[in-house]
């Protein structure tokens, strides 16, 4: 097995463990067959992409138990889907990225240049 990439072309980080994070929920934006959604865009989120991404019927603040799923607050990072990534960016509130954390998979649907400009400064 080869070692997943990040859009940087280096090993992919970690994106979050608090909260866990990823499709697997191994706390990074890994991806593979059953990830129909491709959460693989590591962001921190703001108050105005959690309010968008509700808006468009994705609840990432409300908490769900039954999923050990603790909602979001700004400032967490998560991994998104791609596609949403896109779309808040469309509509001008795309959450900062994380380039390093992000998956290489992402570049299939994003232009790394978009991603650059969203880069989370350190």
């Amino acid at each position: 097995m080869t070692e997943a990439k990040n859009v940087l072309g280096g090993a992919l980080q970690p994106c979050s463990t608090a909260p866990m994070t990823g499709f697997y929920r191994d706390g990074c934006c890994n991806t593979g067959p059953g990830d129909f959604g491709s959460h693989v865009v590591c962001a921190q989120v703001t108050e105005a992409f959690l309010s968008y991404t509700r808006a468009q019927g994705n609840d990432l603040s409300t908490p769900v138990p039954a999923y050990q799923f603790p909602g979001l607050k700004p400032g967490d990072r998560w991994c998104l889907c791609a596609a949403r990534w896109k779309e808040a960016l469309e509509d001008g509130v795309a959450p900062p990225v994380v380039l390093d954390a992000t998956h290489e998979a992402a570049l299939r649907s994003i232009s790394l240049e978009d991603l650059q400009a969203h880069a989370l400064q350190p």
